[in-house]
């Protein structure tokens, strides 16, 4: 598919760049897409949570009461799980909620997005350019000159570009990555899809691998 090249006044350059339909034009798989960005938010979590269980609890193991012929239930020690203060039952433990995929898998789930992207003509490229300095202002204004006020946008680069990424950081919904930075999950939380001219030569190169 051929889509429009646009500059940073939001103008329409006159040229067209091609989008590899074994990229941006393929049968989406949705499960691949839930596959993905589920253990992208699983490597996220800290996993850090603990409590302390019956063997973790200071106190006696003296047992408070004999076994029998006291009329009511019978005790074991003071961390008891019933007691105030005693141990919890079957607690959180730290642990590490990441889980493997095949990386054919990751990058059918990325294509996919791609294509629901493209499909829903989500997709913005634009002329490769760059800022003097760090401006929030200057990225205010491309966003306002590609009418991408109150969107959330995603902007990738084929490589760092320190002064448009300082640009955006003050900017809410506007998000600045390298192409090898490209995950499931930020395409498809993004409702725009910006890509820098040199950078779909990158994806092309990078898919076909």
């Amino acid at each position: 598919m051929e889509i429009a090249v646009f500059d940073i006044e939001g103008k329409d350059t006159g040229r067209k760049i091609s989008l590899d339909d074994s990229i941006f034009g393929i049968e989406p798989n949705d499960h691949a897409i839930y596959l993905d960005t589920k253990q992208y938010m699983a490597t996220k979590r800290q996993g850090t949570h603990s409590s302390k269980e019956r063997g973790d609890v200071t106190g006696s193991t003296r047992k408070i009461k004999r076994q029998k012929g006291t009329g009511t239930a019978r005790f074991g020690d003071i961390k008891n799980p019933i007691f105030r203060g005693g141990g919890r039952t079957f607690g959180p433990r730290p642990r590490y909620y990441g889980f493997k995929i095949n990386k054919k898998m990751k990058q059918l789930a990325r294509k996919s997005a791609l294509t629901y992207k493209a499909k829903s003509n989500s997709i913005i490229v634009l002329e490769d350019f760059n800022f003097e300095e760090p401006k929030t202002r200057e990225m205010a204004k491309l966003g306002a000159n590609l009418k991408l006020t109150g969107k959330k946008s995603l902007i990738v680069f084929p490589e760092q570009n320190k002064n448009v990424y300082l640009s955006s950081r003050n900017l809410k919904g506007v998000e600045v990555v390298t192409s090898d930075e490209l995950n499931t999950y930020i395409i498809t939380r993004a409702s725009v899809l910006i890509l820098v001219e040199s950078a779909v030569d990158v994806l092309h190169s990078t898919f076909k691998n």
